[in-house]
């Protein structure tokens, strides 16, 4: 049986790292964890990058240690964008009133194959471009 892709967003893997949230460090971890062994996980170049950015800001980790969970996490399958995903994306952020980044996110998903896309950053239970928009923590 086929699993269907998932694509995890950046702040999912931002609290993979954040031990300032427990619950939803917990939560994380074992979703990354899971859609790892399952081969169903799906990160793109942007979210690896911005992952970096956060971790080694915000949450004070060494470049180092980053750079090493960047290498774990591209261990989900990786959608490297086109041109043609930026003007996709630009469309999408045009029509649906959303941020150019999160209209990045969800034409990666949508290019990658993903039904889901788990994020905090869109509204729960919404669609856009074929894939649906889940926020993993909401109880």
């Amino acid at each position: 049986m086929a699993r269907h892709r998932v694509f995890l967003d950046t702040n999912l893997l931002i609290y993979t790292d954040d031990a300032a949230s427990p619950a939803k460090q917990s939560a994380a971890i074992r979703l990354f964890e899971t859609h790892l062994r399952q081969r169903s996980g799906v990160v793109s170049i942007q979210v690896l990058q911005e992952y970096f950015a956060v971790v080694t800001g915000k949450l004070r980790l060494s470049p180092d240690v980053a750079r090493e969970k960047v290498g774990i996490l591209s261990l989900l399958v990786v959608h490297q964008p086109l041109i043609s995903d930026v003007l996709a994306a630009i469309d999408l952020h045009r029509l649906h009133k959303i941020s150019l980044w999160d209209a990045l996110i969800v034409r990666a998903a949508s290019e990658s194959g993903c039904r889901t896309l788990l994020t905090e950053d869109l509204r729960h239970g919404q669609r856009i471009d074929g894939v649906e928009i889940v926020n993993p923590f909401l109880s």
